[in-house]
């Protein structure tokens, strides 16, 4: 199978930087076409006139303030977080090339950068480097989606979309290219940062797609330390990051922790992050904007983008094969269609907004330390472990020079198709193959995965620690109706690894 084509669009905030080191040290998984300076609502950087802008409901108007119109708004004046991870990349890529032959180089990497619509929040008044790279990929003749990753505004995803439309709208070529644009763009944001997608690309381009974001995914957002549950804690801890992360060579130091001492921008008001042992009170009276509780030195801050491209991971859950998968970033929940009891429809997630993440981080703040039995209980399934699995043993990969020297994730397959057809009544046997590249022992495990199937009811399933097992298609299923099953397969190495294969049954008459 391809890789997934992949465009990153990012603003300089600190926890897409982190993002971009998890997608950098899962880039053997895709195909990066672009890696784009964007800006949002958060950061800009302002034309260099002099010219002053300023976007109502913004935060420099929230908490009291009243800041802009300014020139520019958290933007350092010599940005370049992203050519500074691309580089700290080349300092560990001969290491991870031991472990994985696939990793891109640091200088195909380079090549990807451009700088997008960063002048102005939500303007897509001019074409851009990063807008060009968007528009000729759109155009070109490869098959196959571009994944159009938006961590930041989608103000120069949607500068490359209304330059093809300025282009040829009004041509006779403009049914045939705006049919094959709306086919071929598919975007993974993180909200509507900078309004572009509400003002301009859904009523213009109302035929993309969005990679769909459901629930049960890995939880990596600023205060996810507060709000995980007791199984997942762990992960978030200082203990655990430094262990796994940020002791980890050039990839872990330049991976953002609380306490760190360092700052995106020199002076920012709402990046108090690299400051430990203050409280709220003694924070705001530093002159911060404390918008989430402080948390313990050396504790994971956040991804929150990352989610845009975990169900793009190759690990064999095909999270983005088509609107019912689902993946480490979650998955869209069957509902019963209205009326109809045996039928489920698809439903994502609704879209996130500023006000929706406030309202997160103002339960984080509510939550604090919470007690185990106060916390909520985990997904299921619950992805964490091996979604920081992964992480963790990529990161080791990254200061490791012998492939002996570390983990590696087994490799599972079915025997047989991984779609089948069964009539009700009967029982389909399933049989997985699996091993591992470091000799280790391999524990496998079976389960419904019945959020993302169409058949309502229960499913029974046999010998489910098993390589072969059983599961019986139930005597009501009607014919159309799917039920999807997952092998999980985990080795027992350090940090243990997991991947999985997918088999989905459909009922025929």
């Amino acid at each position: 199978m391809p890789k997934p084509r992949v465009v990153v669009t990012a603003d300089p905030e600190l926890d897409d930087s982190n993002s971009l080191v998890r997608y950098l040290l899962h880039s053997p998984d895709f195909r990066t076409e672009g890696l784009i300076y964007a800006s949002s609502g958060f950061h800009w950087r302002g034309d260099g006139t002099g010219k002053q802008w300023s976007v109502p409901n913004r935060e420099y108007f929230r908490f009291g303030l009243s800041l802009c119109p300014c020139t520019s708004w958290r933007w350092a004046p010599n940005e370049r977080f992203i050519d500074d991870a691309v580089e700290t990349y080349a300092k560990v890529y001969a290491n991870l090339r031991v472990h994985d032959p696939r990793y891109p180089t640091p200088a195909d990497l380079k090549s990807k950068i451009r700088w997008g619509n960063v002048e102005f929040d939500g303007d897509i008044s001019k074409d851009t480097p990063g807008s060009d790279l968007i528009k000729a990929l759109l155009l070109d003749d490869e098959p196959g989606p571009i994944y159009l990753l938006a961590w930041g505004g989608q103000s120069t995803i949607a500068r490359a979309l209304k330059s093809i439309e300025e282009q040829y709208k009004g041509t006779p070529q403009w049914p045939a290219i705006y049919q094959k644009v709306s086919q071929k763009a598919i975007l993974s944001p993180s909200g509507d940062q900078d309004d572009t997608y509400a003002t301009y690309i859904r009523p213009n381009w109302p035929n993309v797609r969005s990679l769909p974001v459901g629930v049960g995914g890995v939880a990596l957002t600023y205060g996810a330390s507060a709000t995980v549950s007791a199984e997942n804690v762990r992960y978030y801890s200082a203990d655990w990051t430094s262990e796994h992360i940020s002791s980890r060579g050039p990839l872990g130091a330049f991976y953002r922790v609380w306490g760190d001492g360092k700052q995106m921008v020199k002076g920012d008001i709402f990046d108090y992050f690299g400051l430990s042992g203050y409280s709220v009170p003694q924070l705001r009276a530093m002159g911060y904007i404390v918008w989430t509780p402080p948390r313990p030195k050396g504790e994971f801050i956040g991804e929150g983008d990352t989610f845009t491209y975990l169900n793009l991971i190759d690990n064999g859950l095909l999270g983005y094969e088509d609107g019912t998968q689902g993946g480490w970033a979650g998955h869209v929940v069957m509902r019963p269609a209205p009326g109809d009891s045996t039928r489920r429809v698809g439903q994502s997630a609704p879209a996130f907004t500023y006000e929706d993440f406030l309202r997160s981080v103002e339960r984080a703040a509510a939550a604090g330390d919470i007690s185990p039995a106060a916390r909520p209980p985990s997904p299921n399934p619950n992805f964490t472990p091996a979604a920081q699995h992964a992480l963790a043993a990529r990161m080791a990969w990254s200061v490791t020079p012998t492939y002996a020297g570390a983990n590696h994730e087994p490799h599972v397959t079915l025997r047989g198709s991984a779609r089948i057809d069964a009539r009700p009544g009967t029982t389909v046997r399933l049989e997985a193959v699996t091993s591992d590249p470091d000799g280790n022992a391999v524990t496998v495990k079976w389960w419904r995965w019945k959020d993302v199937d169409t058949y309502p009811g229960d499913v029974r399933l046999s010998d489910t620690a098993s390589h072969a097992m059983g599961v019986d298609v139930p005597a009501d299923a009607v014919a159309g109706q799917t039920i999807q099953l997952v092998v999980e397969a985990t080795d027992n190495g350090t940090p243990s690894l997991t991947r999985y294969s997918r088999v989905v049954v459909t009922v025929t008459p």
